[in-house]
């Protein structure tokens, strides 16, 4: 559901475009896509986007108990140190206009990721953040689904 403008019907080839893109990312599973994508989404407080990764990230395999604590995911155990090395540099970037990006957390990255990954990693959330601003603005809700 879409409160306001439908941004989808107005400039839909833009918005394929974008979809489209998603899938030239690909050295980061799906499974660490899906719930970078969560954790950006409830950052930036996207009802929407936390809705549709939810999903995916259980359709990707993701349990329950890791999605129920992601937005505690410094505290629990069962998120390993690649996977937190990328949380911590979905937020930096998400919050990059009052954090910068911490070179620390930067570096940390190589200790899990390549390069490619990296870059990929990186354009996933400038792309997920790009989303949350539309799906926000525009009031883009999720449906009640039946489960």
């Amino acid at each position: 559901m879409i409160e306001r403008i439908d941004y989808v019907a107005i400039n839909g080839p833009a918005i394929a475009s974008m979809a489209k893109s998603k899938n030239s990312m690909p050295s980061i599973d799906r499974k660490l896509r899906a719930i970078i994508e969560l954790r950006i989404s409830q950052v930036n407080g996207c009802a929407y986007c936390v809705d549709l990764h939810t999903i995916e990230a259980r359709q990707a395999g993701e349990t329950l108990q890791r999605l129920d604590c992601l937005t505690v995911w410094k505290e629990v155990p069962f998120f390993n140190k690649a996977e937190k090395a990328a949380f911590a540099w979905a937020e930096a970037v998400t919050t990059v206009a009052a954090n910068g990006a911490p070179e620390p957390l930067y570096t940390a990255l190589f200790d899990h990721f390549s390069e490619e990954q990296i870059v990929d990693l990186t354009l996933i959330i400038a792309q997920m953040n790009a989303w949350n601003r539309l799906a926000i603005s525009f009031g883009h809700l999720p449906d009640v689904r039946a489960e």
